[in-house]
């Protein structure tokens, strides 16, 4: 069954934080009757492509269209759209959470495709985690792509584009979602969430210009419990037996599903020691409440030291990734940072 577009959490592209080039040309094509029958919207979870994806279909079917090709968020079409209901707007599903199957893109997009559409000009599917698509599923999309209704525009959601067959990325237009800049993530955590400046500060350090990665850590009590464990373990390390270690790894795995998380706050911190070590400016130092920790730290360790504890953060990230024995990859990694 094809599922009905989900509420939309924004009824115009000018809420949008960041991604003003991407903006600029989804308006550009819808006001200019230019728009593609295929489109990849690749970034990172939480970069935004779900928003962006929601704002593009609601302003192909704004039934009274402004200048700037935003939608008005107004009309029948648009009010449709912001309580989930506008028929012409369709969401892919799938039933298993690793993969999408040749029979759900059949279903859902190759046998409703033929059907005009029932209200608008357009009829657009969304197509969230698209690279979780099976080849065969990928296959009988493309069967689709090669030869689409003129009033079809399918919008496929991806994290890394690159897993998708060369055929199907040849055939859509790509839409890059970078990084958003750091003043404005804060900005809005300040202005929109009432996040405190100190707060705000280590949530945009940590997130990396990913919107939604850093609202997710402004609001989540279990990332407060994670930033403190670690910033007590690299503040006591040095004196810490090797017992007391193996202890802290065995806390630390209560939280792998945010071990990354875990580790990015390390990387953060040792940053912190290597900007202040180099600089001296305690303005730049995202721990501005641990100023003390940091500056002992950069007294005690070498340049090199510090590199490479940064260098085996992102080596232990990878690690994690592939499944290596957490225990053993963290006690390692803690034993390269005693040394240092």
């Amino acid at each position: 069954m094809n599922r009905k577009s989900g509420g939309f959490m924004s009824s115009s592209f000018k809420d949008v934080v960041g991604h003003k080039d991407i903006i600029r040309y989804i308006e550009q094509a819808v006001k200019e009757g230019k728009v593609s029958h295929a489109y990849i919207l690749n970034g990172e979870k939480g970069s935004g492509k779900k928003l962006l994806a929601n704002l593009f279909a609601m302003s192909l079917q704004c039934q009274n269209l402004q200048e700037d090709g935003d939608a008005c968020g107004e009309c029948q079409s648009c009010k449709q759209a912001a309580h989930g209901n506008q028929p012409d707007i369709k969401i892919i599903s799938h039933e298993k959470p690793g993969s999408i199957s040749v029979d759900e893109i059949r279903e859902q997009i190759n046998q409703d495709i033929v059907i005009k559409p029932y209200s608008s000009k357009h009829k657009v599917y969304i197509m969230p985690d698209a690279d979780l698509m099976t080849v065969q599923a990928q296959n009988a999309l493309l069967k689709t792509l090669e030869e689409p209704p003129q009033y079809a525009v399918i919008l496929l959601l991806t994290e890394n584009a690159e897993v998708l067959l060369p055929t199907i990325r040849s055939r859509c237009v790509m839409l890059k979602l970078r990084n958003i800049k750091d003043a404005l993530v804060k900005k809005y955590l300040m202005e929109q969430k009432c996040i405190p400046d100190y707060k705000a500060d280590v949530c945009v350090a940590f997130a990396q210009g990913n919107l939604g990665r850093a609202i997710m850590l402004a609001e989540s009590e279990h990332f407060n419990e994670i930033k403190e464990e670690s910033v007590h373990l690299l503040k006591h390390i040095n004196e810490m037996e090797l017992y007391e270690i193996e202890d802290a790894i065995k806390h630390m795995s209560a939280y792998k599903l945010d071990v990354t998380d875990y580790l990015d706050i390390m990387a953060i911190w040792y940053r912190d020691v290597l900007l202040f070590k180099a600089t001296m400016d305690p303005e730049r130092v995202v721990f501005s409440d641990q100023l003390k920790a940091i500056k002992e730290r950069a007294q005690k360790s070498s340049y090199e030291g510090i590199e490479k504890i940064l260098e085996s953060l992102e080596t232990a990230k990878a690690r994690i990734k592939a499944n290596v024995n957490f225990e053993l990859l963290m006690e390692l990694l803690l034993l390269t940072i005693k040394e240092n």
